[in-house]
């Protein structure tokens, strides 16, 4: 079985020659549940530089396996990591990228082995994998998801990025950020601590419940959430919940993305994924097999957080969901010149 999302896109007619005003560049976000790869053509303009996509592709590999129990990097969870990154390479090479950006997020941090990781990354990809703090994480997601919106949509917004390890809740304008906080909740995270059973029970609900109240706690006494005019969700969990919202037959990201929804509905999907069995989230038809195991708890952190903006804001009453988001994020912040040839390592 392949892990690779039913959402990969290598847009359809595709020249793999580079525009002659645009550079070929490739991010990869590496997160506690997936290692995403975008390989795309920025172009500079008179204000925010655009991107055209050239490759975007997902693979579940489950970094952050036992991560929040052990404090290490499992090795056969490195393994799929390399072999993933090794795949990553290939595809750069064959598309003439100039330049890598690589990012890994939540499971690095807190893993006491991460160097492993940075080794093997820097030799299968030429580049070293940049471990980023939870504020730079909030930033680069930022800037992804604003894209989304359209002029007319009031601000500021809320962008939460929803994943394996860690939840991120930014606030700002097209001025940029105001205010941000990383938080140790993600679904990965929740279903190895709390939800054991298959459905969970309601003990197991409550305790995660537990954990995440007080997550947008934390995250309430930094970032002032109750200011927010428009939602924003980002990265996987999210934009199955909203597949399943839509009602859609199979993972499609051109539905998924912008769709504005009623919160009350998709906190009705959250809530039909997580008391759903193994079995019934596996045949979804636009569940990703990775996600089949995870997407009860990313389903409750979603509603939760959710159901409080709601409440705080008194005026928010639908959310958006941005197939853009770190992934991004980071193809903009690649800086100009050549350099992280895949496959070769770079100079120490």
């Amino acid at each position: 079985m392949s892990d690779t999302s039913p959402a990969d896109r290598s847009p359809s007619g595709c020249d793999s020659s580079t525009p002659a005003a645009s550079r070929r560049v490739a991010a990869v976000d590496c997160g506690t549940n997936s290692i995403r790869l975008l390989i795309a053509d920025v172009r500079a303009g008179a204000g925010t530089p655009s991107l055209t996509d050239v490759v975007r592709t997902m693979r579940v590999v489950r970094l952050g396996q036992g991560v929040d129990r052990t404090g290490r990097l499992a090795e056969e969870a490195l393994a799929r990591t390399f072999d993933a990154c090794r795949d990553y390479a290939a595809q750069c090479r064959e598309h003439g990228v100039t330049r890598v950006r690589f990012v890994a997020t939540s499971a690095t941090r807190d893993a006491a082995n991460r160097q492993v990781f940075v080794d093997g990354v820097r030799d299968i990809l030429g580049v070293e994998p940049e471990v980023i703090s939870g504020t730079d994480e909030a930033s680069l997601s930022f800037a992804g998801a604003l894209s989304v919106l359209d002029p007319g949509q009031p601000l500021p917004a809320l962008v939460v990025d929803l994943g394996g390890g860690s939840t991120e809740f930014v606030l700002g304008d097209r001025d940029g950020v105001r205010a941000s906080l990383s938080t140790d909740v993600g679904c990965v995270r929740m279903t190895e601590r709390h939800l054991a059973d298959d459905p969970p029970s309601q003990a197991q609900i409550a305790a995660a419940g537990t954990d995440i109240d007080a997550a947008i706690d934390a995250a309430a006494g930094v970032v002032p959430l109750g200011d927010t005019a428009t939602v924003i969700g980002v990265a996987g969990t999210i934009t199955t919940v909203t597949a399943h919202a839509l009602g859609l037959d199979r993972y499609d990201a051109d539905a998924i993305h912008g769709a504005d929804l009623p919160i009350e509905r998709l906190r009705a999907s959250a809530d039909a994924l997580l008391h759903a069995s193994r079995d019934q989230r596996a045949a979804m038809p636009f569940m990703h097999p990775g996600r089949v195991d995870v997407i009860g708890a990313g389903a409750l952190i979603w509603s939760r957080i959710l159901e409080h903006v709601a409440t705080v804001s008194g005026t928010v009453r639908t959310a958006v969901t941005s197939e853009h988001d770190i992934l991004d994020g980071i193809a903009l912040s690649v800086p100009d010149g050549t350099g992280g040839t895949p496959g070769r390592a770079v100079q120490r």
